[in-house]
């Protein structure tokens, strides 16, 4: 049952039994106490593992995680050489990864739902998909908006 609709009847959520929905954290394999420590390790840069981690727990193809991080093919054959993405590629992965846990959670878990909405178009983005609209940080604020709307229930 869709979140809105339980709770226009009165249904309070934690008495709904749903599957588990990954948190940003556990779709990129990190291990961080806090928001300081999620800081200081985006400043170090990811360990090129993390991409990894994150294509298989998203769901996603290669390139469809690739492009929603903003990482070019022939860059990510060098980080993985390094072993370590910049700062910026893992800010990106770290938003790719709250926006797909988002789309997941409204979803109630099912990941294979969460991606098919994320690669439709929508027309409360202007008819791009949530995936092309998350490719900037203005971008997935807004995808995020439309997925808190969606979850209450006010239809765009």
């Amino acid at each position: 049952m869709p979140k809105a609709v339980e709770r226009r009847k009165g249904v309070s959520q934690a008495k709904v039994k749903r599957p588990e929905s990954p948190d940003v954290m556990s779709l990129i394999g990190l291990k961080v106490a806090g928001t300081f420590e999620l800081i200081a390790s985006i400043k170090r840069g990811l360990e090129y593992g993390s991409v990894e981690h994150f294509i298989r727990k998203a769901n996603l193809q290669k390139d469809e995680a690739v492009n929603l991080v903003g990482i070019s093919a022939r860059t990510l054959v060098r980080r993985k050489e390094q072993g370590r993405l910049s700062p910026d590629e893992s800010d990106r992965l770290v938003r790719a990864a709250r926006i797909v846990s988002q789309a997941q959670q409204l979803f109630e878990g099912d990941a294979a739902a969460a991606n098919r909405w994320l690669k439709t178009s929508q027309p409360a983005l202007g008819g791009a998909t949530p995936m092309e609209y998350a490719g900037t940080e203005a971008g997935a604020r807004e995808v995020e908006a439309l997925i808190h709307r969606l979850e209450y229930g006010v239809f765009s």
